[in-house]
């Protein structure tokens, strides 16, 4: 089946029908809608690669996410699918495994397969993203390379929610579980508790890295108790989770002797043995933005659009805020510290 038989059955030009399926913004939309109909009925097929060598363009976008089964990313390739979907796009997934070497090899591949691509908590430097955005477009997700359209995700903010609830309730010592040393997000979180404990009296210490899984929890949770800690700040939900059933074990009590914060407010962070107190992200609408902010360079959607493109994003850079949501898993600091057996 091919454009020219969908022609002759609408009776229109082969590049009109060209047009209704490839730039359906010119063409008058009750046409537009009788050869999509009959493309549907007749079971055509686009053919990206031979559209791809006469109009320069693929219609697709890659989305790189450092681990498919981390259920953060879950909400991102929801949101970006979403947005590509209604733009008539398509979306490439691609799992990095965490790994900086992959996610290098993966965009030198999609260079011919897509019209760009969306980094999610690259693994990269700077440099890297810079020399890459030189010749593909990119939109980063929870980085800020300079020159480079980015994303970002208000955990900082949240850190700062998060050290005040823990000071009311009397906790004074505030232990950081950090994430990888290659991820971005976690030195900004990092330095923001710095900040705000300086600000509030507060004592901070840090022990890791951890690598962002469930597995880590274990080893973060021994560290924690080994320093005598009676609150904590996780790196992800994922580790905080896996500190819950470590602590369970040794017989720590959460939140009586031992408070636990997470960050992402994934799905299952309210399911929890106790439900886990956390900082909840916009994850779906960074997803969204960024696919705006891309198909915007792209010359593909409106340079702007009310809710998905906030302010900031003329500039280069989008800013959506988080909240705490406070649930059973942090509580009034303990009067003495507790003693594991």
């Amino acid at each position: 089946m091919t454009i020219r038989d969908i022609a002759d059955a609408t009776g229109v030009a082969p590049s009109t029908v060209s047009r209704a399926l490839s730039l359906p913004d010119r063409v008058n939309h009750v046409t537009q809608q009788r050869i999509q109909q009959a493309a549907r009925e007749l079971g055509y097929v686009a053919n990206s690669q031979a559209r791809a060598l006469t109009s320069g363009r693929t219609r697709a976008v890659a989305v790189l996410v450092s681990d498919i089964t981390n259920p953060f990313y879950f909400d991102v390739i929801r949101g970006t699918q979403h947005q590509l979907s209604a733009a008539g796009w398509t979306q490439l997934l691609v799992d990095t495994e965490e790994s900086a070497d992959a996610e290098l090899a993966a965009l030198s591949a999609i260079a011919t397969k897509a019209d760009g691509a969306v980094l999610t908590a690259s693994r990269l430097s700077d440099a890297q993203i810079a020399r890459f955005a030189e010749r593909t477009p990119l939109v980063v997700v929870n980085r800020r390379p300079a020159g480079v359209p980015s994303v970002l995700i208000d955990t900082p903010g949240g850190v700062e929610q998060a050290v005040q609830h823990l000071v009311s309730l009397g906790h004074r010592d505030v232990l950081y579980v950090a994430g990888p040393d290659s991820s971005w997000s976690n030195e900004r979180r990092w330095r923001a508790l710095v900040r705000v404990a300086k600000r509030l009296g507060v004592r901070v210490a840090r022990i890791g890295p951890h690598a962002p899984f469930v597995d880590s929890g274990a080893a973060a949770a021994d560290a924690a108790v080994n320093a005598g800690a009676t609150a904590c700040i996780a790196f992800n939900d994922l580790i905080a989770i896996g500190m819950l059933t470590r602590l369970r074990e040794r017989g720590v009590r959460v939140p009586e002797d031992m408070s636990v914060v997470g960050c992402d407010d994934i799905f299952g962070a309210d399911f929890c043995n106790p439900p886990l107190t956390t900082m909840t992200s916009p994850i779906e609408r960074a997803g969204r933005v960024a696919i705006r902010m891309l198909l915007g360079r792209l010359g593909a959607a409106p340079s702007a659009s009310g809710d998905d493109l906030p302010d900031g994003h003329a500039a280069g850079a989008v800013a959506l805020p988080t909240h705490l949501t406070v649930r059973e898993s942090t509580g009034p600091a303990p009067t003495s510290p507790h003693r594991p057996s």
